[in-house]
């Protein structure tokens, strides 16, 4: 009767026991992200990405700007409907946009950071120096951190439905 038990006891901790190191189990996805380095970011420099972002727009080299984006991302922007999802997408999107000679200027901010992802949104203008047009815009950017360095996985862009 003992041998029993402990055969049936041993069994069932060695179902645990494997249920714990599948990667599909729930309990093994959890280890997994707790044991996840986080790479410490501070709003400062989360508000700098905007700044290295509208830097890259200054040069009017459309692949400066693309390389901000994570391989995997989406960028939703202010002037055309198409959701840019890829980075040659992303590329003729900014070949276009890039014509006006953009310049941005954040107007309201709200960060919040995480472990290894950032988001910063809320309200800017932008200038267009070809002709002058001045487009206040609501935004959002999301950051994921590489390993090495901070890169939008995703950025919405809308003009302000309301006249100001």
């Amino acid at each position: 009767m003992k041998l029993s038990c402990i055969a049936a006891l041993a069994s069932v901790l060695a179902g645990c026991a494997m249920n714990q190191g599948s990667p599909a189990s729930p309990q093994a996805s959890s280890q997994a992200s707790r044991t996840e380095a986080c790479k410490q970011a501070s709003e400062q420099e989360i508000a700098a990405l905007f700044d290295r972002w509208n830097q890259s727009l200054q040069t009017g080299d459309p692949n400066k700007v693309v390389a901000n984006y994570a391989e995997r991302s989406i960028l939703l922007p202010t002037v055309s409907n198409k959701p840019r999802m890829t980075p040659a997408e992303k590329l003729d999107y900014f070949k276009e946009f890039l014509q006006s000679r953009p310049s941005g200027k954040i107007d309201f901010r709200s960060i919040e950071l995480g472990c290894n992802y950032a988001v910063d949104a809320g309200t800017y203008t932008f200038t267009f120096a070809r002709t002058g047009a001045v487009v206040k815009a609501r935004y959002t950017y999301t950051y994921r951190w590489t390993g090495s360095q901070w890169l939008i996985t995703s950025h919405h862009s809308s003009a302000m439905p309301e006249k100001t």
